[in-house]
């Protein structure tokens, strides 16, 4: 479902920013009617707790809006690419926010990673360009609302979290929408294809994915889903070739890059396995 997001970027003729602000409006009202069917509680979070998810949601809304820009200049195999460098990002984040170790490891492992985007960014035209620096910004939001949600999630359940993360990101995307004059009547003129594909990337690959998402960790374990979710860019560009030809689009160092970024991700899962099975072991 999170490999078909970037597609959608794509298929859907509207503006990035429209597409994001409908898949959010979409995704709360599907995630409210789900926890309200599953009889999950959402009644208001504790005071610091209520800000802190408010707070996370915006970078949500960041998040998303750069990713379908990135998409919405170039392709959606190059903005699901530029998605990777988040690992990067998280290396030094982490350390700052929870305090964890850094890793030298995994800051190496992200230098590679930029490596790839080189040989992925070269004979680019300006707007590739444009569509690159969208994405980079893109996985540095991403990486930043990992990091919070990380810290977060431990005092919140991840149902109650995620939906008022959610509202908050369309609220900022809403007033961000009406000072910049996009958010008027014609923000619901669309065909009837763009009306079900925003269905499906709203409740499918948004609401339905991530409850979804939570069953699959407690059933087969955080690191058969993490690996899951590392292999999104391979299911993007699979999907991009097949659905929107961009292997017409793309060069060999392109495909080069791409291979070298998506080895170096699951080179990344296999080594954070591997540390906390040692760390189990240990304790």
């Amino acid at each position: 479902m999170w490999g078909f997001t970037g597609i959608l970027g794509k298929l859907i003729h509207l503006d990035a920013y429209i597409i994001v602000w409908h898949r959010l409006l979409i995704a709360v009202i599907g995630l409210f009617i789900s926890l309200l069917l599953f009889k999950k509680s959402v009644l208001p979070l504790h005071k610091s707790h209520f800000w802190k998810s408010l707070g996370v949601g915006v970078v949500v809304a960041l998040h998303w809006m750069t990713f379908y820009k990135s998409i919405e200049l170039s392709t959606a195999s190059l903005g699901i690419l530029c998605l990777s460098t988040a690992t990067l990002h998280v290396t030094w984040l982490g350390p700052l926010i929870t305090k964890q170790r850094f890793s030298w490891v995994e800051f190496l492992m992200g230098l590679i990673v930029i490596y790839g985007i080189y040989f992925v960014s070269t004979d680019f035209n300006t707007n590739d360009f444009k569509a690159l620096q969208y994405g980079l910004c893109s996985a540095f939001f991403a990486a930043l609302f990992s990091v919070l949600n990380a810290r977060l999630s431990k005092d919140i359940e991840p149902y109650k979290m995620s939906l008022y993360e959610l509202f908050s990101a369309f609220v900022f995307l809403s007033f961000f929408l009406l000072f910049s004059g996009k958010l008027s009547q014609e923000v619901f003129e669309m065909t009837l294809s763009d009306f079900l594909w925003l269905l499906f990337l709203g409740l499918l690959c948004t609401s339905f994915a991530f409850l979804a998402s939570i069953e699959v960790v407690k059933r087969l374990g955080a690191f058969t889903f993490s690996l899951s979710v590392n292999l999104e860019p391979v299911y993007t560009i699979i999907l991009a070739i097949v659905i929107l030809h961009e292997d017409e689009l793309l060069n060999k160092n392109f495909y080069f890059g791409s291979v070298l970024i998506v080895l170096v991700v699951l080179a990344n899962a296999f080594y954070k396995s591997r540390l906390s099975k040692e760390s189990s072991s240990n304790n």
